[in-house]
């Protein structure tokens, strides 16, 4: 039996809501037999930049504020100067996740910055895979945002979910793909 792949969950969250995706993505690694750590980078330590170093992959994930990735992640952002400059992350898959108010919410502006940062630090990007409907019927709820650079997901005023059903399922889906990936890549 082979060793389980690593992949780093790095997320900040105001409200919940990123948390909540975090911890479905996770699920999704699992269960595609991979094995998840969730990194809040509000909160770091040095053992939280030790398991980005040892993932074979990262998802970064931040909600949209106001068009762009909140304030707590470009902290974390600038913080990795270090490890950019030495290339530390190459190679590595990377992945991102963002949540928002609207349907549309400018989330692919975010995605794009986590596309771009990930980019910088010579990371190789996974893209969201589901076709939902209207193209698939079978998959009403599925990437309801139709956003294929990334997961993409609308909060919900019910606390008890954060997030539809449909984009919670989605974000499982994109653990899976990440994991599959992974193991593969790596």
């Amino acid at each position: 039996m082979s060793t389980p792949v690593k992949i780093a969950l790095a997320y900040c969250s105001g409200a919940g809501h990123t948390r909540r995706l975090a911890e479905e993505i996770a699920a999704g690694v699992m269960g595609a037999g991979g094995a998840p750590v969730l990194i809040d980078v509000t909160a770091m330590d040095e053992g939280d930049w030790a398991a980005m170093a040892g993932a074979a992959a990262i998802v970064f994930g931040a909600p949209t504020y106001m068009g762009s990735a909140a304030a707590d992640f470009k902290a974390f952002m600038d913080a990795s100067s270090d490890i950019w400059v030495d290339q530390l992350w190459a190679d590595k898959l990377a992945g991102g996740f963002t949540v928002a108010t609207f349907a549309s919410g400018d989330k692919l502006s975010t995605l794009m910055q986590l596309s771009v940062f990930a980019a910088q630090h010579g990371m190789v990007w996974l893209g969201q895979g589901e076709i939902g409907a209207p193209v698939d019927a079978d998959k009403p709820e599925i990437n309801q945002s139709g956003a294929w650079l990334g997961l993409a997901a609308t909060s919900v005023r019910d606390k008890t979910l954060m997030v539809s059903r449909g984009d919670a399922e989605t974000a499982r889906r994109f653990g899976a793909r990440m994991a599959k990936a992974a193991q593969r890549w790596g």
